[in-house]
């Protein structure tokens, strides 16, 4: 079967790179799969959204919080290229969880404080890719 080659970069460094059966990201569009042989695609990552790379083979999923940035699918490659991201297995869900309880206090006392409803977005994605439940 056919594979995909996958390379998820972030500013500060190369997060994974490797082969896949599949990805789902969640673009400003809605979310997306990508199987070998899918047509060229640009897409916008939304921020807070989880990333999900498929290995395959009996290796578990790759799975990542994602805070913006891009998708790039070309010929059986596909490139996220994202502002901040973190994976699943590096989340310290404590704090995570913390930065939530944080981030919903200052939302819930100034509805209109746009950077706390980002950084609760950012921390519950982190928490999914973690594998943490979130409300």
């Amino acid at each position: 079967m056919a594979k995909l080659r996958v390379g998820v970069v972030s500013p500060e460094r190369e997060i994974w790179s490797g082969e896949a059966d599949m990805v789902i990201a969640k673009t400003v569009d809605g979310e997306i799969g990508i199987m070998p042989r899918h047509a060229p695609v640009l897409g916008v990552l939304v921020e807070g959204g989880v990333l999900t790379v498929k290995r395959g083979d009996g290796e578990s999923d790759l799975v990542a919080a994602v805070h913006g940035g891009f998708l790039s699918v070309a010929n059986d490659e596909v490139s996220i290229l994202a502002e901040i991201a973190e994976l699943g297995s590096e989340v310290d869900v404590s704090r995570a969880r913390n930065a939530l309880e944080r981030a919903q206090s200052s939302v819930e006392a100034n509805q209109e404080d746009a950077d706390a409803a980002v950084e609760a977005k950012r921390a519950k994605a982190r928490l999914r890719a973690a594998g943490e439940e979130v409300g």
